[in-house]
């Protein structure tokens, strides 16, 4: 039975359950952590200081906490902070993680939709796979693959490539190699919905007057997969942003990204309010992607 041919109270319990589970586990939280950016800590350790002071009768809010994220202090230049420098490093490095597995997905998510109907479900359960591995593990295993005693430099030193080990770890490299290789399903399983229900007839009309592959690949293939391409790409771009596991054990010190300064804001330096501020902006900014999705997948309807 369709959701559409559900009776009213059914329609009202398949979309409210969701929207409960996002109001108690998101917006809720969403609303705390708005709290807390607010709060003036002061000389005490307590995050959850009262807004309202009712002897004065005054809302006491600490706008410094988000003023702070785009200047250092008074007189310093605007925008020149560690926090959006932070901000711009982890943009753009979710930027070329999303790239690079969509030009890694798209042909695996190609070839499985041309693919017998018979051997999709194991190219897909390939896909899947790493899933059911520790996400922990997975990264763990590339420190040991890129590691300068690792499995990748013992070959290319046993074969005569290299005298000596090459710094693979702690660099940029291994940090998109890392986030490329975890985020990729989140690219590859958009891109396949889309295009198994592409008519390839159409490709093949294509050759038939004259068209090249490569022509009728990017004006016909292309533009029928926008929105796998688009939900793909904020699939994999929206938490790369605040990726803090992978920069952390695969990216060198210089790669600091906007999650990790959220991590010591709270739990080394111990400013709660500083670092809900950078949480909520992070929110923000992540909106905007969002925004830009909903307005392609509600023109493609």
């Amino acid at each position: 039975m369709s959701s559409s041919s559900l009776p009213v109270p059914g329609k009202r319990f398949v979309i409210g359950v969701p929207y409960a589970w996002l109001l108690v586990f998101f917006f809720l939280p969403f609303l705390i952590l708005l709290y807390i950016s607010f709060v003036d800590m002061g000389s005490d350790i307590h995050p959850f200081k009262p807004l309202w002071d009712p002897d004065t009768g005054v809302l006491k809010l600490k706008y410094e906490n988000y003023l702070s994220i785009f200047r250092a202090g008074e007189g310093a230049p605007l925008f020149k902070t560690l926090y959006i420098d932070a901000y711009l490093r982890s943009i753009w490095y979710a930027l070329l993680t999303a790239l690079l597995c969509l030009v890694v997905g798209y042909p695996f998510a190609y070839f499985i939709a041309r693919s017998p109907a018979s051997v999709r479900p194991a190219l897909l359960l390939m896909v899947m796979l790493p899933f059911w591995t520790s996400f922990l593990l997975r990264v763990y295993a590339w420190k040991g693959l890129l590691s300068d005693n690792g499995v990748i430099n013992r070959f290319m030193m046993a074969v005569g490539l290299t005298a000596e080990p090459v710094q693979m770890l702690y660099t940029n490299v291994s940090m998109l190699v890392g986030m490329t290789y975890v985020y990729l399903p989140f690219m590859v399983l958009p891109l396949y919905a889309t295009l198994v229900k592409m008519d390839f007839r159409l490709l093949e009309a294509a050759y038939d007057l004259g068209a090249p592959p490569f022509k009728a690949f990017w004006l016909i293939t292309v533009p029928l997969s926008r929105a796998g391409i688009i939900a793909g790409f904020m699939l994999v771009f929206i938490p790369s942003v605040g990726e803090f596991v992978i920069p952390s054990l695969l990216g060198g010190p210089e790669n600091v990204m906007i999650g990790r300064v959220v991590w010591d804001e709270m739990f080394t330096a111990n400013d709660w309010p500083r670092a809900t501020a950078l949480a909520v902006s992070m929110i923000a900014l992540i909106v905007i992607p969002l925004a830009i999705y909903y307005h392609y997948t509600a023109e493609d309807k």
